[in-house]
C-alpha cells in the first residue's frame, strides 16, 4: 500500500489548503459577526457566495464525485486529505460544493437516480444553485436498527403515497434546500432489506411540514440546520421513486462508504486545527510562573494527540484504499472501526483544545465548540459507536465460527452459511 499522493492529489490538496488558509479561515469571524447581525438567522452570509464563485473558478468544486463527468474525478483515497483540510473550517465544506448531507444525494442520484431525476436534481445540486437534505431517522423508533423505519412510501397506481415523520434532517433549514431524500416502508411482506424505498421530494410539495428546528448542544447550526419533518399523504409521480421500489437499503449501503470516509477526515482536520490551537495557547500563556504547555501533563497530552490523529489519519487512509481498489463490501470491517474510532478521538482532542484555553475555549472566540458539538453528534450520525463496534466484533469473531465448523475453517457447514448471512444482514444496519 503506497499512500504517497499522486501528482493529481497533490496538486489539489496544495490548492485546497492555500485556499482553506488564506481565504477562509480569516473570513470565519466576519461570518459569525455576519450571521448574528442579519434579521433571519436562516440567511446565508454574502461573503459564502462570494467564496463559492473564487473556490469554482480555481477548479475547486465538486471535488468528492469519483465520476469525471462531474468534477476532477479523484478517487477516494485522493478526495481523503482534501475533505481534511475542509475540515479545519465549519464553512469550508460548502465553499467547495462538497458539504453533506448535498455530497451523499449526489452520489447517489450519479448512481442510482434515472436521467430525468440527474437532470432535474443533480445539475443544480452540483451547479450550487440548490441544497438538500436527507430523511431517514424516526423520532418514535431505535432507528439505529433501520429495519424499524415506520414511515411508509406506498405505491397507489401511478403515484407514491408518503406518511411519517422524520428528524435530524441535517441542512433542512438552509434557504436554499429545495429537496429531501425519504427513505420510507413501501412492503412489509418483503425481506427485511428489500422492504424500503427512497424517494425524491420537493420541499414544497404539499403535505410536508418542518415542524421544528432541533439544536445540537444549543445550537441550531445556522443556516443548515437539523429539522423534524412531517410527511402527510404526501402524493408524488411514482417516477420520483429512485431505482425502483425496495431497493432502499441497497442505495443507503451505496451512499454511506464513501461519506464515512469524508466524515472522518472531516474530522481529522479539525483535531488537526484544534491541536493546532492547543499548542499556541499553550505555549504562549504561562501561569505560575510556567507556559501552560508545561503544568499539568499538557506535554503528555499534546504528545498523545499527536499521535492519536497520525494514527487515525492512517487507518481512514487504509479504508479508502480498500474502497478504491476493492470495493465497499471489502471494506466493512474497516469501514465501521474507522467510524467508531475517529470521532472518539477528534471529540478528546477537541476536548483537550478547549481545556488548555480555559474560559476562552467555551466561547465562541475560536472554532472549538462548534467542533466538538460536530465530533459529539458523529458518534450517533450515520450508525452509533454500539453499531459500529458491533460489526466489528461479528467479523472477528466469525473467523474462530468457521474454524468451529470444521476443516480449519475450510469447510462449510449450514450453520456457517447462517452465520455469513447474519454477519451480512448486521453490516447492512
Amino acid at each position: 500500500m503506497d499512500f504517497a499522493h499522486s501528482p493529481r492529489a497533490r496538486e489539489y490538496l496544495e490548492k485546497v489548503t492555500v485556499f482553506v488558509e488564506t481565504e477562509i479561515i480569516p473570513r470565519e469571524r466576519e461570518y459569525l459577526e455576519a450571521q448574528r447581525s442579519q434579521a433571519d438567522r436562516w440567511a446565508v452570509p454574502p461573503l459564502v457566495e462570494e467564496l463559492k464563485e473564487k473556490a469554482r473558478e480555481q477548479g475547486l468544486w465538486n471535488l468528492f464525485l469519483p465520476d469525471a463527468r462531474y468534477g476532477p474525478g479523484l478517487g477516494v483515497t485522493e478526495y481523503a486529505p482534501l475533505a481534511e483540510r475542509m475540515g479545519r473550517s465549519l464553512i469550508a465544506p460548502e465553499v467547495f460544493n462538497c458539504n453533506a448531507p448535498d455530497t451523499g444525494n449526489a452520489e447517489v442520484l450519479v448512481h442510482y437516480g434515472s436521467d430525468e431525476q440527474r437532470e432535474k436534481w443533480l445539475a443544480p445540486l452540483l451547479a450550487g444553485r440548490i441544497r438538500s437534505a436527507f430523511c431517514m431517522t424516526e423520532p418514535e423508533v431505535a432507528s439505529s436498527d433501520a429495519t424499524n423505519m415506520a414511515a411508509t412510501a406506498v405505491l397507489d397506481g401511478g403515484e407514491v403515497v408518503l406518511n411519517g415523520r422524520k428528524w435530524w434532517s441535517t441542512g433542512i433549514g438552509h434557504p436554499q434546500c429545495a429537496f429531501v431524500i425519504f427513505m420510507g416502508l413501501t412492503d412489509p411482506g418483503a425481506h427485511r432489506y428489500l422492504r424500503h424505498s427512497m424517494v425524491l421530494v420537493p420541499l414544497d410539495t404539499p403535505g410536508v411540514r418542518i415542524e421544528r428546528m432541533l439544536p445540537v448542544l444549543g445550537q441550531y447550526d445556522e443556516p443548515y440546520g437539523h429539522g423534524e419533518v412531517s410527511f402527510t399523504d404526501v402524493r408524488l409521480p411514482a417516477d420520483a421513486v429512485i431505482a425502483g421500489p425496495g431497493r432502499g437499503f441497497e442505495i443507503a449501503q451505496g451512499r454511506l462508504g464513501p461519506g464515512r470516509i469524508h466524515h472522518c477526515m472531516r474530522l481529522i482536520g479539525m483535531a488537526e486545527r484544534a491541536l493546532e490551537l492547543a499548542c499556541r495557547r499553550a505555549t504562549e500563556r504561562t501561569a505560575f510562573g510556567k507556559p501552560l504547555v508545561d503544568l499539568g501533563g499538557n506535554r503528555e497530552r499534546v504528545a498523545r494527540a499527536r499521535i492519536a490523529i497520525d494514527q487515525a489519519r492512517l487507518h481512514v487512509l487504509h479504508t479508502a484504499w480498500l474502497l478504491d481498489t476493492a470495493g465497499a463490501a471489502a471494506a466493512t470491517g474497516e469501514l465501521s472501526q474507522v467510524k467508531a474510532a475517529v470521532p472518539a478521538m477528534a471529540q478528546e482532542v477537541i476536548d483537550m483544545a478547549i481545556q488548555l484555553h480555559g474560559g476562552a475555549g467555551l466561547s465562541d472566540d475560536t472554532p472549538l465548540t462548534g467542533f466538538l458539538a460536530a465530533a459529539r453528534a458523529l458518534r450517533l450520525a450515520d450508525g452509533p459507536d454500539e453499531v459500529h463496534l458491533g460489526v466489528v466484533a461479528r467479523k472477528e469473531l466469525r473467523r474462530y465460527r468457521d474454524e468451529q465448523g470444521g476443516d480449519g475453517g475450510h469447510g462449510r457447514t449450514d450453520r456457517n452459511h447462517r452465520n455469513d448471512r447474519e454477519d451480512a444482514e448486521g453490516e447492512q444496519r
